[in-house]
């Protein structure tokens, strides 16, 4: 059975665009299907879902779009000030900070990293502890407060390092330690914004909604839509306006903005609470996960059963969300023990006297799932490595080119990856409404091509972006020394190609693996796929901190210097590029060996009958 708004996500090229663009879709959140429960077994021994039942007279109506402009409000904002200050922050930390361009790209990677993990820490924290609203509120609050710090760091000449024009960068003073402090602690509030706000402010914009009618069901429909809608527009804006007054006008302009429309946004969500309806924390599914493992382990030493007879395993009726029944499977086994009953270990209502020591099949079946996707999961991460450096070095090519379009305008170096996020926003439609129609009548295949061979494209793609830009990065580099001349005279433009190829690779990866990852979870793990694409945009940074450290402490002998050297026209990042595309190529070797050898989930219909997805049939044969 598929959840309505299931099939909204996946016909949406937005919400795809979006999933592509590293910005979270949390599941439908288990407050709207309050009532909706499993009836246990019916006579002929199937599982059979009742329909969602109206919710009781004593819950507080809905506030509908009554309370949309507050929430969607909040969100924008907080996406502004965040992208606005990534965009083009590379250039903000070589000019006003003088940093070398090394220790500028480490940071950058370490502090996306953090902020790519933080929804999963506040999903957690706001499912289990504090509810939606306080999450959004706290989370509001510190974005405010690390946007008003990045102002104050622009505005204050204390808190950065004297003035020092560019061409003398390499006598430049350093930011000192409170300096450096005082940045830090302002992109750590942002990160912990980002914790606060992205994993709660759709659920929170959805429960505003009553699922059990039809005039609610359509209001949340329209809700994701004015929510996508709202993101583009703001990561346009990020990329243009907002990049393009900071390089050009005033840095505390720049961040000012931001800041001032957070500050804003925080007044308008608490003009909004009399709107709100406000749910309990009903507990996280880490905590299930977690249950299982110490469950299997306490019983450890117990022999697992020839077969899952009733009586010896632990298997209640699905109750609250609306899940697949998963039937209990010998991969894993050893999990298994964790559903063994022993003595004393059921209340009389059937309930386990302690979850810690007694999981159903369900919980099982669950960890086991996100297990077999942890090595498919684990190939996202040197794909994601190739597209971080949009914000890194590619930036820094586009500060030694010819960045003029017109005798008067030049294009800001942050603006430059509007290129692959256009290529995205295009190809996307087209791909939903031409292509896969088409492949659908050669392959026989629902979607045209598997989900893990849309992975398998991508991941080519972003093997081929690097090899583009390691070539036209040698061309640069050998036009800008023969001229002897900082700026290569090369258009700022001819970085096209590659990042064409790298929206190519989110095109095909990034969104196929948000698909996939879906797919091989129920529905109330949805939002652990959407934590584990978040974590693989952190291990990407990560990595590409440890590669870029690596090259730089390794390169540069004799004289020489290193790759990755301040002086990009004296470095020869072509050759980091072509590093990379090695390790994509291992990388891609590696996905197909698991690609092949996995093993899909399977799931109990209304007939009794287990349906098993053989989505690699064409990968395999």
């Amino acid at each position: 059975m598929m959840n309505s708004m299931d099939t909204t996500r996946k016909g949406n090229p937005r919400w795809l665009y979006c999933c592509a663009r590293g910005f979270p879709f949390t599941s439908t959140p288990t407050s709207l299907l309050a009532g909706k429960e499993a009836d246990g077994d019916d006579k002929h021994g199937r599982n059979t879902i009742m329909a969602a039942s109206k919710p009781p007279s004593h819950q507080r109506k809905p506030g509908g779009w009554k309370s949309m402009p507050f929430i969607l409000g909040n969100e924008t904002f907080e996406r502004l000030a965040v992208f606005g200050v990534l965009a083009n922050f590379l250039v903000y930390l070589k000019r006003e900070y003088h940093m070398d361009q090394v220790f500028a790209t480490n940071l950058i990677n370490m502090w996306s990293a953090v902020t790519n993990f933080a929804p999963l820490i506040g999903a957690f924290i706001s499912d289990a502890y504090t509810g939606r609203f306080w999450a959004i509120t706290v989370g509001s609050v510190a974005s405010f407060l690390g946007i008003l710090t990045m102002t104050l760091t622009a505005w204050i000449p204390s808190l950065r390092p004297p003035h020092c024009p560019v061409q003398q960068q390499a006598q430049c003073t350093r930011p000192n330690s409170i300096q450096l402090g005082v940045l830090i602690m302002g992109l750590g509030l942002l990160s912990i914004g980002t914790g606060g706000i992205r994993p709660c402010s759709i659920p929170f914009g959805v429960d505003q909604f009553d699922f059990t009618t039809e005039e609610g069901r359509r209001g949340i429909n329209s809700y994701y839509n004015w929510y996508y809608t709202t993101f583009t527009l703001v990561v346009f804006l990020a990329l243009t306006v907002v990049v393009y007054v900071q390089d050009s006008i005033s840095w505390v302009l720049g961040f000012g903005i931001p800041a001032i429309l957070m500050f804003g946004s925080i007044i308008l969500f608490f003009l909004g609470t009399k709107f709100y309806v406000y749910l309990k924390p009903e507990g996280s599914i880490f905590s299930s996960i977690a249950q299982v493992f110490v469950a299997a382990y306490k019983k450890r030493h117990l022999e697992l059963p020839n077969d899952s007879k009733v009586g010896v395993y632990y298997d209640p009726p699905l109750k609250g969300i609306v899940v697949s029944k998963l039937p209990l499977t010998n991969q894993f086994s050893f999990l298994n023990k964790a559903a063994i009953i022993v003595e004393r270990e059921l209340n009389p209502d059937g309930t386990p006297s302690n979850k810690w020591s007694l999981c159903s099949f369900q919980q099982i079946e669950e960890v086991k799932c996100l297990i077999k996707v942890l090595p498919i999961w684990a190939s996202g991460i040197i794909c994601f490595t190739a597209m971080v450096q949009q914000g890194t070095f590619v930036v820094s090519q586009a500060l030694s080119m010819d960045r003029h379009l017109g005798p008067k305008f030049q294009i800001p170096p942050g603006s430059v990856s509007l290129i692959s996020m256009i290529v995205v926003g295009i190809f996307v439609p087209i791909y939903d409404r031409i292509l896969v129609p088409c492949l659908r009548r050669i392959t026989k295949h629902e979607e045209g091509i598997t989900l893990l061979q849309r992975m398998g494209i991508g991941l080519v793609f972003s093997v081929l972006s690097m090899v583009v830009a390691g070539l036209f990065e040698r061309k640069r580099r050998a036009l800008a020394n023969s001229n002897h001349n900082a700026i290569a005279p090369m258009s700022v433009l001819w970085l096209s190609p590659q990042l064409i190829l790298l929206g190519f690779a989110e095109a095909f990866n990034f969104i196929g693996q948000i698909e996939f990852y879906n797919q091989q979870f129920p529905e109330n793990m949805r939002s652990i796929a959407t934590s584990l694409f978040f974590c693989t945009i952190s291990g990407a940074n990560y990595l590409s901190s440890l590669v870029v450290s690596l090259v730089h402490g390794l390169t540069g002998r004799n004289g020489k210097p290193d790759w990755l050297t301040n002086d990009i026209n004296q470095g020869r990042v072509d050759c980091f590029y072509y590093l990379l595309a090695g390790l994509g190529v291992i990388n891609l070797v590696y996905f197909v060996l698991c690609a092949r050898k996995y093993r899909y989930k399977s799931v109990e219909i209304e007939q009794g009958k287990p349906y098993i997805d053989l989505e690699l049939n064409l990968v395999k044969h």
